[in-house]
């Protein structure tokens, strides 16, 4: 069929990755609370408790965290909605947003097109995908693990 343009693929990915954190970011901040003070059978689904705990993680490992997550499934959607709800800064959040959508967008969409030229590659792409997705859990299947097993030890 042909090739695709690489500057306009990293232009396009990139946007798309920044406007769907954005808007993921505003509807954990101006909705997110709303929704998490909903009460069943009388009692808040969230405890002020909670949520106060997330506003001090996303001050301290916020900008880590907005980064990071790009790279682990299923965290990458909620991390923006999350940073929102905890009331992260919005240039802070802006700023390691832009940096973590650059970064992701470059190294996956490079490692795709200099590895793809692999015939190993190309013939086991399947396992490669897979490989990908393990690695990407990997550390939260740690920290889980962590906490199951060393609840009493401090890391």
């Amino acid at each position: 069929l042909g090739y695709l343009n690489i500057s306009l693929l990293v232009f396009l990915l990139f946007v798309a990755a920044v406007v769907g954190d954005n808007t993921n970011y505003w509807v954990g901040r101006k909705i997110g609370l709303r929704a998490l003070q909903i009460k069943f059978r009388g009692k808040a689904i969230v405890k002020q408790k909670y949520l106060d705990k997330t506003h001090s993680f996303y001050e301290k490992y916020g900008p880590k965290t907005i980064i990071l997550a790009r790279f682990v499934p299923i965290v990458r959607t909620f991390a923006p909605f999350v940073a929102g709800v905890a009331e992260m800064k919005y240039k802070k959040f802006l700023s390691f947003d832009l940096l973590g959508g650059a970064i992701w967008i470059l190294s996956l969409l490079f490692a795709g097109y200099f590895l793809g030229e692999i015939p190993w590659i190309r013939k086991n792409i399947e396992l490669v995908a897979l490989g990908i997705i393990f690695i990407s859990i990997l550390p939260i299947l740690i920290e889980v693990l962590k906490a199951k097993f060393f609840k009493d030890k401090a890391f």
